[in-house]
Parts: structure tokens; C-alpha cells; sequence
């Protein structure tokens, strides 16, 4: 819009002053309403006439209909414009010049049009129309700008009954004045807000949009904190704090006002919050894209006298911001040595590449073989970095955003309680305690590229430093009046705003922090909270095994809700459904025992009572903890690709001990049985399954490939159908898992460890087999004399077989591991003894890959001939109900548009030769499961 200031004259009105020389359009309205007359008239004006010359089909309008499209055009302009100007008294008289100005340049246009319509060949005329149509497009728009000012006259009209208001509010001296003054301003703020989001879907702007939003929710979030603080200050005029607490809401509440009214105005808004950078990537994250980018050059190009320096000096200034990172008091010491040998190693790299450099200046533009090496060594050395950086991040995430609502309780209690000296002391750790958020926040900035996201901590952070030293000051009134309602109205109040803001902050700062690393960085605390928590019982500190005990309750209840928002991102599916079992077994089972395990443990060593405390249950309800987090982390990992794994994520089934794990309890439990007691290295099956060859490796990997093939047909077949009122489809896919399971097992890999997992696993297909067969056969009982029927019972012995085989495999392992352990006590060597097991592993694990991959086509088959048998014949009799319902899963959605490819050509149509029907085997195989169709 044009260019407009305000004046306030005495008796309260707003008159508009506004450069009618500025036509910058500011609303999308008016860019609309300008469009069609625009495009009428350059058409016009571009358009030659033809009429003279030879006519051509197709051609578009003659001059002439033009000409009156756009007197009709004007006409609308000029009644529309007549309109607003009697509807609005205030600017009538500048509508009214406005609509006669379009009016003299409409009559102008016409003329200068019908006489370009007559000689269109004369350059003359053609002059004169364009000067006229540009004389016609400037009316118009002046028009339309002041028209649209009619809005932003209203919303001027608002702002200044709000400020008016807040006057009022400001000055009240009672409490029945303030009553008054704040329904009053409720009721105007609420119009001016309504009023502001109208304006807001009109403008162009994004930069301006999201100003008006931002004011439009100070506006709506500081109303009750306004009344509240402002009640305090009239009630208790002597307590600064309460002075504090009003001017501060006050402060925010006329500073969104002002922002509305630089919008409005067309002027620039004041920014905020100093000169600290809002916008824009983290700087450290930023610094090593610049430095990627940078390194990687024309041989040619480079230069040991500028090249050299300038990279050497970048990378110093990584390695110093890498540095300050690493120092910090949340670094663990571990992370802080892989940084520094990270660095160290960055260094190296880039010393290797700049010599690279030197030595392939030869005169040819192409690099050499050791240029490439030192290229792709570097970027993995700052690859590398990347990502010790990030996971010391998310270091200082974990610890500063556990139960952040502490240090606020506490303090609250405190000034309820009237005392006013624990408020003062707490006050500082409350401080702290903000100023860590703040840091932190500012951390996962540095190391963050989303820009939209990094914008949204900082004005988070913002906000909770600007509002720490309020909820203080709000406490501290309490105190001193721990009695007066207002007082316990106001402190809860900007409690609650202090909790919003922090659950901002949290969610902005998850938002750009990848759960990958949140969750590998989860797991190592949680291991590091239970082996404390160990010590602290074996040491009977009752004080720090309960501390420790609520930092890993914490730690996994954070790791439960961030879990589970993640989840929402997808659609639901076999994926999502893992993920979020796992989640519930950590929060509902795992968490429920280990709190149970804690208070008894507690309540023993309070009371003496530590002699008869049994310190492996309490042990294994901690490993329970850690096993828990390790399954959701490795169910949320299994839809990652073996690109996107971090390195440190390709050993998850790594085995771990606690390392204060006692002696007594070693070799009890389920998962605590050694296995191979006289073999060094050597714990379990799934371990002796590492130490194969990597010839015999492959020999497995080769099986592994034939069964992951299987697994592809099984999927494009049971993944199709809802398993909803179909057991046959849930038992199949629970079958299968199990079967993924144990090819994993066979890899060194999954959660399957001991020859007893692997047997229990047998059993468990075993029992899902039986379901199965007796599911089907009441099919086949239902289903007429046919071949489908006969396959359907051939493929059930098959399932009976290939069950019968896995179980056999099992056992059959399990029979070598005890071998095993019989040569080592009739003297064998260790080695041979090693040698003897891997051998008998490998005729194993190959044997149980293939009796996994024969079951798993012959489920597939299974499921095939159920389904033609349900639906493809005609029953005799009345069924009164289904055994199974077969529904196709809903799609996944696509656009309703394909876009074309340029070289796709389109087929003739022909019309078909008369249909043959398909047999029911072969049309259940055109369909695609969504997961293929995708």
C-alpha cells in the first residue's frame, strides 16, 4: 500500500496522510483484484492488428471487444470505489478525487484504444495509448490502495482503543477501577486481535505475517498475567517486585501493539532481544558446510600462499568453537576425548589433502588418484566430527532438560511457605537453572542447519530469559504476602507461563536434534545412572541411589515422550507398532518394577536392613531398564538403511556389562548364563556367531540374501491386507518376524542371544504353525472338491514340515554348544575347541536360514490359497459368519495428478478382444501391496 502516517487529533479521531507517489501493493487483495485489468491491458496494448492482414484461426479477441472489457473494467472500479467512499466518512472525500481521477483516465484509455483500433499501424497513436493505459493501470491502483487503507483505518481505529485503554489500566489506583479498566480492555484487545488476523491472511509478506502472529499471541497469552500482576500492584504498591511484574506484562503487551501499528503503518518494526542473530543456520554447523565446500577445488586453482591459510584458518576456528563445546561442564570426559582426536585427526587430514594439492599440480586439470583419497578422507574426518559434536549436544539436552519443572516447584514452595530466605537462595539456583536452557539452547543452535527451527529456540530462549527474573520476582511477592490471594493468583500465573515457555523450548529444541543421537546418547547416560545407582547400593547410600534412581526415571520418561512424538510423523504401520510396544514395555512394565526395586532398596538401607537386600534383583530390574532403552532405540533403528547408520549405531547388539555387576550374580539369570565358561571372548551363541571367518560369513550373508528375497515376496503378498479380523495375516507376520529374528541371530546380530532364545523362538513358530494350520483347514472344511483346496492341505504339511526342521536346527545347536564344552574339559585346546564350534555353527546357521526361507514361502503360498478358497467359490449352504475377514489395506496417498515424463509416449488405443477370466491365483497376483506400489 501507499506509504501512511497517523495523526491523533484532540477529539481522539485518525486522519490518514499517505504519498500518493508510493504504489508499493502490500496486500495479496489487492495484487488479486489488480490482475485481470492488468492483463487487459497489456493485451491491448501488445496486440497488433491483424485484421488488415490475413485472418487466422485461433486468433484472439479483436481490439475492439478489448476496448470494452476494459471500459466495463473501469466502470465496476469507479461504482465499487463510490461505494466504500459513502460507507466510510472518514476518507469520502479522498475516495471520491480517487474514483475521478480513475474515472478522467478510464475516458482517456477509451478514446486512445478506439483510436489505436482504427490505425493500428500508426506509431503516434500507438504512443498515445500506451501513455493513457499507464495513466488508467496508476488511477486504478491508487484506488485500490486507498480502498484497502479503509482496512487498515479500522485496525488503526483498534489499536488506538487498546492503547487508550491500557492507559486506563495503567492509571487504576483500586481494585474495582482495574476491574473496570480490564474489561474494557479485554473486550478491545480481543477485537483488535481478531481485526490484526484478518490483516494477516491479506498481507504479501511472510517476514510481516509472522510479526503480526507474534503480537497477535503476547496479545493472548499476557492477559491473565496483565490482570493478575496489575491486581498485585494495586493491592501492594510498596513491593518492587510487584512494580516489576506489571511493568514487564505491561512492557510486552504495548510492544505488541506497536508492532501491530508498524504493520499496519507499513513501517519497520523494531527488533527486539538486541543484536544477537535470530535468523540464519547455527555458526558452527554453518562454518563446517563453508569449509566442505571450500576445501574441494580445481587442482589448478589452488594456491600454497592463499589456499593453504585461508582453509588452515578456518578449520581453527571450528577446532576452537569444537573446543569451547568440549570444555563445557556437561561434556562427558569420553566425549570430550573423541572430539579432541577428532580434531586432531580433521587437522591431519587437511595437511594430507593441502599436500595432495601441491604434489597434483602437474599441469592437468583432472585429479589424481591420491588428490580423491585425500578428498574423501577429509570429508569423513569432518564427517566424523559432525558427529561427536552433535551427540555432545545432545549430552547437555539429556541432562539440562530432565525434569525441568524441579527448580520451579521448589521455588514456588518455598514463597508459599512464606519464607522468604530459602526464595532468595532458591531464586539463584532457579536462575542457574534458566541460564543452563538458555546455553543449552544456544549449543543445538550452533549444530543445527534448520533455519526455521533454529529460529524458533532462539525466540524460545528469548523468552526464557527475559521471563526468569518475573517468575522470581513473582515468588518473591508471595513471600512477603504469602497470604494475599492476588499475590498466590499472580505467582501462579507466571508459573504457568514459565512451564509454556519451557515446554516451547523443549519441543523446539527436539525439533532440530535428530532422534538418532538423542537416543544413542540416552542409552550411554541411562547405562551410566544404573552402574552409579549399583555402586551407590553395594556402598549403602541410600540418599544417592535415590537421586540416581529419579534422574534414570527421568531419563526415561523423556525418552518415552520423544519416542512417541516421533512416532506421530508416520503413518501407522508394522514399523510405528514396534516402535511403540517397545516404548510401552519401558513405561508400563520395565519402569513400574525398577520404581518397586528402588523403594524397597531405599527403605532397606534407611532402616539397616542392607544385609538382607537382595542385590541381583535389584540388579537385573536396572538391566532391565538399560535392555528396555535398547529395544526401542534398535526398533526406531530398523527402518534405517545401512548408509544412514551412524558407525557407532552398526555395533547396537554390541553385548554390554554393568560394570559393578558382583560375582554371586554373573552367571544367573536369563541373559546372564555364560554359555562357554572355559572359552575366553566368548559368552553366548550370538557372540560365538561373530568370531566365524569372513569366508563362512559370506556363506551365511549368501543364505541371508536368498531368505531377504523370500521375505520380498512375502511382503509384496501378506503386506497388501489389513490384518484387522484377519488372524491368518497376524500370524503370518508374526511368524515372520520371528524368522527375521533368527537370521539376524545367525549374523552375530538381534535380540535373540543364547541357544535358548533360539529354541524358545523355534517354539514360538511352532506354536504360531499350529494356529495356523487349524485356521486354514476350517477354510479348506468350508471350500467345495477343488485344486485350491488340495494346494491349501499340501501347503499345511509343508508348514508342519519346515516348523518340525526349525525346531530341529535349534536343538541341534543347542547339542553342539554342550559338544563344545565337553572337548575343553577332556583337554582339547582352546583354539580347537573355537575352531570346532564355528564349524558346527556355520552347518547350523545355514540349515536354519533355510528351513526359515522354505516356511516363510510356504506361508506365503498358504495365505494365497486361503484366499481363493474364502472368496473365489460359491459356498453350499448358509455361513453364518466368516473364519476371516480378507479387506486390502488402504492405499498410501498419491497426487491426483502424475506429471508426465517428456519422453513417455502414449500407447494407441485399441479396443480389446473379448475377455477371458483369469484363474483365481493369477489375478491375486496382479494386485501390489502398498508397500511396493509406493
Amino acid at each position: 500500500m501507499a506509504t501512511m502516517t497517523d495523526q491523533y487529533g484532540t477529539t481522539g479521531t485518525l486522519t490518514l496522510k499517505w504519498d500518493p507517489r508510493n504504489l508499493e501493493i502490500r496486500t495479496m487483495s489487492v495484487e488479486r483484484t489488480l490482475e485481470p485489468l492488468v492483463l487487459q491491458v497489456t493485451t491491448l496494448v501488445n496486440s497488433k492488428d491483424r485484421d488488415a492482414k490475413k485472418k487466422r484461426p485461433g486468433k484472439s479477441k479483436r481490439a475492439s471487444a478489448l476496448v470494452a472489457t476494459v471500459e466495463r473494467a473501469t466502470e465496476i472500479f469507479i461504482e465499487r470505489g463510490q461505494t466504500i467512499a459513502y460507507e466510510n466518512p472518514e476518507i469520502t472525500q479522498q475516495m471520491l478525487t480517487a474514483v475521478e481521477e480513475v474515472r478522467k483516465a478510464g475516458a482517456g484509455m477509451s478514446l486512445a484504444a478506439r483510436e489505436f483500433s482504427e490505425e493500428p499501424c500508426a506509431s503516434s497513436v500507438r504512443s498515445g495509448m500506451v501513455r493513457a493505459a499507464r495513466a488508467l493501470l496508476s488511477a486504478v491502483t491508487r484506488l485500490l490502495i486507498l480502498a484497502d487503507m479503509v482496512d487498515v483505518h479500522l485496525l488503526l481505529n483498534k489499536l488506538n482503543t487498546v492503547e487508550n485503554d491500557l492507559e486506563q489500566l495503567k492509571a487504576a489506583s483500586s481494585q474495582s477501577e482495574l476491574a473496570e479498566s480490564a474489561r474494557q480492555l479485554t473486550r478491545s484487545a480481543a477485537e483488535l486481535a481478531a481485526q490484526a488476523a484478518r490483516r494477516q491472511r491479506e498481507l504479501r509478506e511472510p517476514r510481516v505475517r509472522d510479526t503480526l502472529a507474534a503480537a497477535r499471541a503476547v496479545l493472548k497469552k499476557h492477559s491473565t498475567m496483565l490482570l493478575t500482576a496489575s491486581k498485585v500492584y494495586v493491592r501492594h504498591p510498596e513491593l518492587a517486585a510487584a512494580k516489576a511484574n506489571r511493568d514487564y506484562v505491561l512492557r510486552a503487551v504495548c510492544s505488541a501493539v506497536d508492532s501491530i501499528s508498524c504493520v499496519a503503518k507499513g513501517q519497520p518494526v523494531p527488533v527486539a532481544g538486541g543484536n544477537r542473530p535470530v535468523e540464519g543456520p547455527g555458526e558452527l554447523a554453518q562454518a563446517l558446510d563453508d569449509f566442505d565446500e571450500r576445501m574441494v577445488m580445481e587442482p589448478l586453482s589452488y594456491s600454497e600462499l592463499r589456499t593453504r591459510p585461508s582453509l588452515e584458518e578456518r578449520l581453527e576456528s571450528i577446532i576452537s568453537g569444537a573446543a569451547l563445546m568440549a570444555d563445557s561442564s556437561c561434556t562427558r570426559d569420553e566425549r570430550r576425548e573423541r572430539i579432541v582426536a577428532e580434531c586432531n585427526a580433521v587437522r591431519q587430514a587437511l595437511q594430507d589433502l593441502l599436500h595432495e594439492y601441491m604434489a597434483n599440480q602437474t599441469g592437468k586439470p583432472e585429479q589424481s588418484a591420491g588428490l580423491e583419497r585425500a578428498i574423501e578422507n577429509m570429508c569423513r574426518k569432518t564427517r566424523d566430527l559432525r558427529r561427536q559434536l552433535r551427540k555432545a549436544v545432545v549430552d547437555h539436552v539429556s541432562d539440562s532438560f530432565l525434569e525441568t519443572n524441579v527448580p520451579l516447584l521448589v521455588l514456588m514452595e518455598a514463597a508459599r511457605n512464606g519464607n522468604e530466605k530459602e526464595v532468595e537462595e532458591y531464586a539463584l539456583v532457579f536462575t542457574e537453572h534458566a541460564n543452563k536452557l538458555v546455553e543449552v539452547a544456544n549449543l543445538v543452535c550452533s549444530m543445527s542447519n534448520n533455519e526455521d527451527g533454529v529460529k524458533m529456540v532462539r525466540h524460545a530462549a528469548e523468552h526464557i530469559e527475559s521471563l526468569c527474573p518475573q517468575v522470581i520476582n513473582s515468588a518473591l511477592v508471595l513471600a512477603a504476602r504469602s497470604r494475599s490471594r492476588v499475590a498466590q493468583e499472580n505467582a501462579a500465573a507466571f508459573a504457568r507461563a514459565w512451564e509454556a515457555a519451557v515446554k516451547l523450548l523443549t519441543d523446539a529444541v527436539d525439533d532440530i536434534t535428530t532422534i538418532d543421537d538423542f537416543l544413542a546418547v540416552s542409552e550411554n547416560h541411562i547405562l551410566e545412572d544404573v552402574n552409579k545407582c549399583v555402586v551407590a547400593l553395594q556402598e549403602g547410600d541410600p540418599d544417592s541411589l535415590e537421586r540416581t534412581a529419579g534422574a534414570i526415571r527421568g531419563r526415561a520418561a523423556r525418552v518415552c515422550s520423544v519416542v512417541a512424538q516421533e512416532m506421530d510423523n508416520y503413518e501407522p504401520c508394522i514399523y510405528t507398532k514396534r516402535v511403540l510396544e517397545a516404548v510401552t514395555v519401558l513405561r508400563d512394565q520395565v519402569m513400574s518394577k525398577f520404581g518397586v526395586r528402588v523403594d524397597a532398596a531405599v527403605s532397606a538401607l534407611g532402616g539397616g536392613a542392607g544385609a538382607a537386600l537382595d542385590e541381583n534383583d535389584f540388579i537385573d530390574a536396572s538391566r532391565l531398564v538399560y535392555d528396555a532403552v535398547r529395544e526401542i532405540r534398535r526398533a526406531v533403528l530398523m527402518n534405517r538403511d545401512e548408509e544412514e547408520l551412524d558407525p557407532e549405531d552398526v555395533e547396537l547388539d554390541e553385548h554390554y556389562t554393568l560394570e559393578t555387576r558382583s560375582k554371586s550374580s554373573a552367571h544367573t539369570g536369563e541373559h546372564g548364563v555364560d554359555e562357554y565358561p572355559d572359552i575366553s571372548g566368548i559368552t553366548n551363541a550370538r557372540e560365538a556367531m561373530r568370531k566365524m571367518t569372513e569366508e563362512d560369513k559370506r556363506k551365511i550373508l549368501q543364505q541371508v540374501e536368498l531368505f531377504r528375497r523370500e521375505k520380498m515376496t512375502f511382503d509384496n503378498e501378506v503386506a497388501k491386507w489389513d490384518d484387522a479380523g484377519n488372524d491368518i495375516i497376524m500370524l503370518a507376520k508374526h511368524m515372520c518376524m520371528i524368522m527375521l529374528e533368527m537370521t539376524d541371530f545367525t549374523r552375530g546380530r538381534g535380540p535373540l542371544k543364547t541357544t535358548m532364545d533360539v529354541i524358545n523362538a523355534a517354539k514360538k513358530i511352532s506354536e504360531a504353525g499350529t494356529k495356523l494350520d487349524k485356521l486354514t483347514r476350517e477354510i479348506a472344511e468350508q471350500c467345495p472338491e477343488s485344486s485350491t483346496k488340495q494346494d491349501l492341505l499340501a501347503y499345511l504339511q509343508r508348514i508342519a514340515l519346515y516348523c518340525h526342521q526349525i525346531q530341529i536346527t535349534s536343538k541341534v545347536k543347542a547339542d553342539v554348544q554342550n559338544i563344545s564344552g565337553e572337548l575343553i574339559v577332556s583337554g582339547n585346546s582352546q583354539t580347537q575347541s573355537e575352531s570346532a564350534l564355528v564349524v558346527s555353527g556355520l552347518d547350523s546357521a545355514t540349515s536354519l536360514i533355510q528351513a526359515a526361507k522354505n516356511l516363510m514361502n510356504a506361508v506365503v503360498l498358504t495365505v494365497k490359497a486361503s484366499y481363493v478358497a474364502s472368496t473365489k467359490y460359491t459356498r453350499q449352504g448358509t455361513i453364518a459368519s466368516p473364519i476371516v475377514v480378507w479387506r486390502m489395506k488402504a492405499p498410501e496417498k498419491k497426487p491426483l495428478i502424475r506429471p508426465e515424463k517428456p519422453e513417455e509416449v502414449r500407447a494407441k488405443v485399441r479396443r480389446g478382444s473379448q475377455k477371458k477370466q483369469p484363474s483365481p491365483i493369477h489375478a491375486l497376483a496382479e494386485f501390489q501391496s502398498p508397500a511396493e506400489s509406493v
